[in-house]
């Protein structure tokens, strides 16, 4: 058996192996941290690095050491109320009193929590851990850098790891049959003539006798099979060795509709949590997907498509209208994105309130023309108030399309990722 010891060492010359080990280890206090992180930090600062507190308890290692045995007599001080033979009671609450908790000691000593750093990939890696785009489906093939290798017959000129011994040994004795089959045809002649030669009368004239004959046909019959014994069992062009070529495989090729509201009801807290919310879809879509591309839309009474830096930043308002945004994300995807090569997705934020006539027209807009088309919906609708006419509109469409549909509220900046990991949860295709 082999056993392989990976020495790599990371960017600060220590073993990878070794952190990768220990970030196992303690997966669960680095997953409450880093969900602790997100909730605090500002919009800018979302996505660097965070320091983890482990509790000194959780890093102590098990200790295997011989008793003391046998019987002991011991004499501590201080003891005033117990005599030999007496019973100790219990203390209250099951265990002595102290237990740090992070608090010092009498003695004004103690240990601090173990803490230490992990980098912004890491953060990134346990922030959107066990989470993946719903439904996703392969599609055309479209600029993939995803490839696969198959079989594509064999080659004379390999590795050892992919010798073909079956195809080997058949080309070996095809090639022994090529170059010895003459020869041993002549020797099964030969032999029956020399078969026949000795079983024939000597003739009483000297000068006709077998002997010689015979004598010829044996060294030409050994001279034979000297010549098939020198044809080796197996040679080096008799080796084939599996041969196989780098396709490119369909790529899972998908596209991010975000659409969020801007409009006057949307407070400042509102945007932030709705901008929030989008950043941590957009860090988990750039992330984990090579081959996506996002289309950021605002709308109040009409909608437009932006680009990332006035999506976020821009400070235009008005009124509300929701179904301009989905009206501009069915032409963009009519003239952009054709269901049959694109996975679509999109991403509403609002606080739900809305012109009565147009909630109707938004669940209309849903059922008929985008959900059939879309892999996944998700709505959010960001309020800690009642729920607006928005909500229990599409809560008829989430009754119809419960596979491709979500929704859920966000009250406060809290909600944000426990609400996003519910929406974005790993689930089969």
């Amino acid at each position: 058996m082999t056993h392989i010891v990976d020495r790599r060492l990371n960017g600060k010359n220590k073993s990878a192996v070794n952190r990768e080990r220990f970030l196992r280890r303690y997966r669960h206090h680095i997953k409450k941290a880093v969900s602790e992180a997100v909730q605090k930090r500002s919009i800018t600062d979302v996505e660097r690095g965070e320091k983890v507190s482990i509790p000194t308890r959780d890093i102590d290692e098990p200790v295997f050491h011989h008793g003391q045995g046998g019987r002991r007599e011991m004499v501590h001080p201080g003891n005033k109320e117990f005599v030999a033979g007496d019973t100790v009671a219990k203390p209250q609450g099951g265990g002595g009193q102290g237990g740090g908790q992070g608090k010092a000691s009498p003695d004004g000593e103690g240990m601090d929590e173990f803490a230490f750093q992990i980098t912004q990939e890491e953060f990134l890696e346990f922030l959107f851990d066990d989470l993946a785009l719903p439904n996703l489906a392969r599609k055309k093939l479209r600029d993939t850098e995803a490839f696969k290798y198959v079989r594509a017959g064999f080659t004379s000129q390999g590795v050892p790891a992919k010798l073909d011994v079956v195809r080997s040994l058949r080309g070996a004795h095809a090639r022994r049959l090529g170059l010895g089959g003459a020869r041993k045809r002549k020797i099964r002649e030969l032999e029956r003539e020399l078969a026949a030669l000795k079983e024939a009368p000597e003739d009483l004239d000297a000068a006709f006798s077998h002997d010689d004959q015979i004598q010829a046909l044996e060294a030409e019959i050994a001279r034979l099979k000297a010549n098939v014994r020198r044809i080796p069992f197996l040679d080096d062009i008799d080796l084939r060795y599996r041969q196989h070529v780098k396709q490119p495989k369909p790529a899972t090729s998908a596209v991010m509709f975000c659409l969020m509201d801007v409009s006057g009801s949307m407070t400042q807290m509102h945007k932030d949590i709705a901008k929030r919310f989008f950043i941590l879809l957009y860090l988990f879509l750039k992330k984990n997907y090579k081959k996506i591309e996002v289309v950021f839309i605002r709308h109040h009474t009409s909608a437009k498509e932006v680009d990332e830096e006035e999506f976020f930043y821009s400070r235009e308002t008005g009124g509300t209208i929701v179904s301009s945004a989905l009206k501009l994300m069915q032409k963009i995807i009519e003239s952009r994105y054709p269901p049959s090569e694109w996975n679509i997705y999109a991403a509403q934020a609002s606080d739900g309130d809305n012109w009565n006539d147009d909630s109707p027209v938004c669940g209309k807009l849903l059922a008929e023309s985008l959900l059939p088309l879309v892999q996944y919906y998700a709505y959010v609708e960001i309020t800690p108030q009642d729920h607006q006419m928005l909500w229990y509109e599409y809560e008829k469409i989430l009754e119809r399309f419960p596979e491709s549909f979500a929704m859920q509220q966000i009250a406060d900046p809290g909600e944000i990722y426990p609400v996003f990991r519910q929406l974005f949860e790993r689930k089969a295709a």
